[in-house]
């Protein structure tokens, strides 16, 4: 989220120093060559002087010779299916170095997959190789697997064994099932503030947890980790520049991924991940950056983001990159309870209205020409309302979804990076819900560093409209440093918007728990993310019944 606007000196920056690397990449590959895929992995490969997927494998070490935990980053697992999950660590006894101290080779690692804690019932286990290509990530997918059932796992190479996560399956497609409870996160800013939720979170009882996007953000971190102020520490200055290369985005990761809170919550629950617009550039719009640079050259940076991001989640094989398009969209269930329709409101939309930044909305952004989501996402999300049998359709995305009203004028501006700024693609959303016969929708949002609550309205600029769903956006995680229980805005935007029934300011995560008669959620804050160990505690809660659209307070 541009908390600034386009014209922000943060985001005008000079040029750094590698910037010319990927000028003169895109300069080698026409933009007519480049927009094919196979140029663009190419020109990643180009770019980056890095083999391509597939190249020769590297010379492979002798794992008994990792004198240092290679297992810096921890564990993770996410995406559950009935019969499989996939588990994820990454071997990198450097983090903080280029390849993560291990000089290109690849090294040998094997995963077992328990009934319990102490491995004494084993029923998966195997080896793989992590490979210098994908910066010695490793993503397995484990199969045969019991639905609805909790799993122990972990990693060894050589001596070491990583920390042991939890994780579980969802239930069998057609199962009743009772009850299910998550987490929605989002925004994580490591300069902004310690990840205090996260920690409150790994200890929490919920089956998966979603987040929302900007995992990482690509701003600069000083040696003292920004608002963390760090005194027992000294970040290298590797960080202290902005990504736009692979090698920088794959540190990052490295960087975030080593917070100890973070480890723990991915260790604790499996994750469904989807990335917002920091995970490669601020507001960035498909193939447009914010700084309108040159198609070919934005798209070079895209492919880098898009590889490191695939390489650091838990994500299959099927959302593996092809130079810089990704296929992250994609389709979850929890029985006949929930269905889950993941979207990515980043790649495919168009280029935001007016500038983007705070605007009346009017021809430009009312264009029905204009998607949130293009085409193709937007038919398969409908498309797959038509064909649900779960009771209750969750739509987890990235950006305000429910109108939102910046001020009292009559003629208030809105947000154009949000649906706001899209609403002919909200409104064919809206109606492919209605003609699905959705009857318990619910938005999952992430981006705004606050907490809100909304009544999804089939006419937002008339309070005494139908309620048509639900949408709950979570809070950052540290973005935004503290914040505040009740912000600057926060009774303009309690009387410009009759349909948002809760905002707060601070930081935290929403826990949801969805049974057969109701759902129910809980915004879990803390109070402070600038300094370490803080509380957490319930702001509020809501519930909706279900065939009853609309929040009422706990």
């Amino acid at each position: 989220m541009r908390p600034t606007g386009r014209h922000s000196p943060l985001l005008h920056r000079p040029p750094a120093p590698h910037d010319p690397e990927v000028r003169a990449a895109a300069r080698h590959f026409g933009r007519r060559r480049f927009l094919t895929l196979g140029a663009a992995a190419a020109a990643l490969a180009f770019a980056t002087h890095v083999p391509a997927t597939g190249a020769a494998a590297a010379r492979e070490l002798d794992a008994a010779r990792i004198a240092d935990d290679p297992f810096t980053l921890g564990v993770a697992s996410g995406d559950p299916l009935p019969h499989a999950v996939l588990l994820w660590t990454r071997v990198a006894p450097a983090p903080y170095e280029p390849g993560g101290g291990l000089a290109g080779q690849s090294v040998s690692v094997s995963w077992e997959v328990a009934r319990d804690a102490g491995f004494a019932s084993v029923v998966r286990s195997g080896t793989t190789l992590a490979l210098p290509d994908h910066n010695h990530t490793v993503h397995v997918d484990v199969d045969g697997l019991e639905p609805d059932r909790t799993y122990y796992y972990r990693f060894r190479t050589g001596g070491w064994i990583s920390e042991t996560g939890r994780t579980r399956t969802a239930p069998a497609l057609a199962s009743a099932v009772a009850s299910l409870s998550f987490a929605a996160v989002s925004c994580q800013a490591y300069h902004d503030g310690y990840y205090t939720a996260h920690r409150h979170l790994a200890q929490d009882d919920v089956d998966v947890v979603f987040h929302l996007g900007d995992y990482l953000y690509e701003y600069a971190v000083n040696s003292a980790g920004g608002a963390r102020n760090y005194t027992d520490r000294v970040l290298p200055d590797v960080f202290d520049r902005e990504t736009v290369t692979l090698e920088e985005y794959r540190l990052r990761y490295a960087l975030y991924k080593s917070d100890p809170d973070l480890r723990a919550a991915h260790a604790a629950h499996p994750f469904v991940v989807a990335w917002d617009d920091h995970e490669t550039e601020n507001n960035y719009a498909g193939a447009v950056d914010e700084n309108g640079s040159p198609v070919e050259e934005f798209l070079l940076r895209r492919a880098a983001a898009y590889r490191a991001y695939w390489e650091h989640q838990p994500l299959r094989a099927a959302q593996r990159p092809v130079g810089p398009d990704m296929r992250l969209y994609r389709r979850l269930h929890w029985g006949t309870l929930a269905q889950f329709d993941v979207l990515d409101t980043r790649q495919y939309r168009s280029n935001q209205a007016y500038g983007d930044g705070k605007h009346v909305p009017g021809p430009e952004s009312d264009d029905p020409a204009r998607s949130m989501t293009g085409a193709a996402q937007e038919r398969w999300l409908i498309d797959g309302w038509r064909a649900s049998e779960a009771l209750w359709n969750v739509m987890p995305q990235q950006v305000c979804f429910s109108q939102r009203r910046l001020d009292l004028a009559e003629q208030a501006p809105m947000s154009m990076d949000a649906w706001d700024g899209y609403r002919a693609s909200r409104d064919r959303v809206l109606a492919g819900a209605k003609s699905a016969g959705v009857e318990n929708l619910m938005v999952l949002t992430g981006d705004m560093h606050v907490g809100y609550a909304f009544d999804i309205k089939d006419d937002f600029d008339d309070p005494a409209s139908r309620t048509v769903g639900t949408e709950i956006v979570a809070t950052s995680i540290a973005s935004g440093k503290d914040g505040a229980q009740r912000p600057a805005n926060w009774q303009t935007y309690l009387t410009a918007n009759p349909h948002l029934r809760f905002y707060d300011g601070r930081r935290g995560y929403v826990r949801v728990r969805l049974d057969r008669a109701r759902a129910r959620a809980d915004f879990r804050t803390v109070s402070a993310v600038t300094t370490p160990d803080a509380p957490v505690s319930t702001a509020a809660s809501f519930v909706t019944e279900a065939g009853s659209p609309g929040l009422v307070p706990v």
